[in-house]
């Protein structure tokens, strides 16, 4: 075994060097103004995590098109935007020498119906398992729309490197558009961007490479894949193992392994009663790793596997087995922003987290309190507060609901 630790440095592709193998995985901070620019909270809240030690922290989904927003608050990054106020984003976020990637989105077809009246996606399918009722049916994209996105994810590209974040991330997963054009359940067309695997993975490379463009050979791009969408007739392991190895050929810098879809949020950790999860899974504390050991033998692009971590030993043990270059941590840093300083410190810590619950089932899925409690936790950082581990889940749907009325509820990016 390789004898590699969390506070080991890692050399991209590139030149680029993180200090350490702990990655900050995108969590939705809804910290955006009116204008869809970043607002002080999200200054100050990266600035909180590059002091608490991360090596590398990934922003919540940006979007591309401010026409096509997966929540109210979402950042948006296009020539209307103002620049100075991403830079100052990027400044914080660079701070103790850590580095700050943004992540780019377009929902597709997940817009909830209060935002968005008429969506597109690859083809004219609803989202189902009781979604359709807070999500409105979408509107096949033509040819020269699906050019526009793309130049779109290049343009935000283009404008982050300018703004100082020193890296990006293509969100290809959880059920946004790049993972509905790849998923054979979602993406139906039977023109060079649908049918074939071949062709249903145009549209990320098409991505990809316009970004590369833009940005050139030295800035690094990466990718949020799913490893699988895990419903049925939807994007397969098989697959998706191909496209890393399809993008790996391309030369993306990093790739980042999830899973699941708003309709099989498996990236929430949610647990099929059907397929109980493994013990030797719950015991590693990642819900991907058996997936990322049959990729390592595929490709030598880094890769990090995100879902699950809580302790150090389980993350160094992870590390060492060569199937993961970065450990990705989200939940652990909204409760406690200096958690990777711990674990670095102190090779046994670990940080267990407690679902936050009402005590009431039904109102905890209404209200997805699993959700919106730890974006309360990310919002008392941006105001300038510790974060609170003993908030109240009945005090978070309380203040959700006055402060933002019943529609803060609608179905969520995760």
């Amino acid at each position: 075994m390789n004898s590699i630790n969390l506070n080991q440095p890692f050399t991209l592709t590139n030149g680029q060097v993180i200090k350490n193998r702990l990655f900050k995985s995108a969590m939705s901070e809804q910290l955006g103004d009116k204008l869809h620019n970043p607002t002080s909270g999200l200054v100050t809240l990266y600035a909180r995590w590059a002091k608490g030690g991360i090596g590398l922290s990934m922003t919540g989904n940006v979007m591309v098109d401010r026409t096509a927003l997966g929540e109210p608050k979402n950042v948006v990054l296009d020539d209307k935007s103002d620049l100075r106020l991403f830079s100052e984003w990027a400044k914080a976020g660079t701070q103790n020498s850590s580095h700050i990637w943004m992540q780019l989105n377009h929902p597709g077809k997940q817009i909830p119906k209060f935002l968005c009246a008429n969506p597109v996606a690859p083809s004219a399918i609803s989202l189902e398992r009781g979604l359709e009722k807070g999500f409105n049916t979408p509107r096949a994209l033509t040819e020269s729309e699906i050019h526009e996105i793309i130049t779109k994810f290049a343009t935000s590209a283009k404008l982050a490197k300018q703004a100082g974040f020193t890296g990006v991330q293509i969100h290809g997963a959880h059920g946004y558009l790049v993972s509905q054009f790849l998923s054979s359940r979602h993406n139906k067309r039977n023109d060079k961007w649908g049918g074939s695997l071949e062709n249903r993975l145009r549209f990320v490379l098409e991505v990809y490479n316009a970004i590369r463009k833009e940005v050139g050979a030295e800035f690094p791009v990466g990718i949020k894949l799913n490893s699988a969408d895990f419903m049925k007739g939807g994007f397969t392991e098989k697959e998706s193992m191909q496209v890393v190895q399809a993008l790996s050929n391309n030369g993306i810098d990093l790739i980042e392994i999830s899973g699941g879809t708003y309709e099989s949020p498996s990236m929430m950790g949610a647990k099929d009663k059907n397929k109980p999860v493994k013990e030797s899974t719950v015991k590693r504390e990642a819900y991907f790793m058996d997936y990322m050991e049959k990729v390592r033998t595929l490709v030598n692009t880094p890769l990090v596997v995100t879902g699950g971590f809580r302790s150090a030993p389980a993350m160094n043990e992870a590390l060492n087995t060569s199937a993961t270059d970065f450990i990705g941590i989200a939940r652990t840093m909204a409760v406690d922003p200096d958690f990777p300083n711990k674990l670095m410190h102190d090779s046994n810590y670990g940080m267990p987290l407690a679902e936050p619950t009402t005590g009431k089932p039904a109102l905890d899925k209404m209200a997805m309190v699993g959700l919106v409690w730890y974006e309360h936790q990310m919002w008392r950082i941006a105001d300038g507060k510790d974060a609170d581990p003993q908030l109240s889940a009945f005090s978070v749907v309380l203040k959700t609901l006055l402060s933002a009325g019943w529609y803060a509820f609608k179905k969520r990016r995760a």
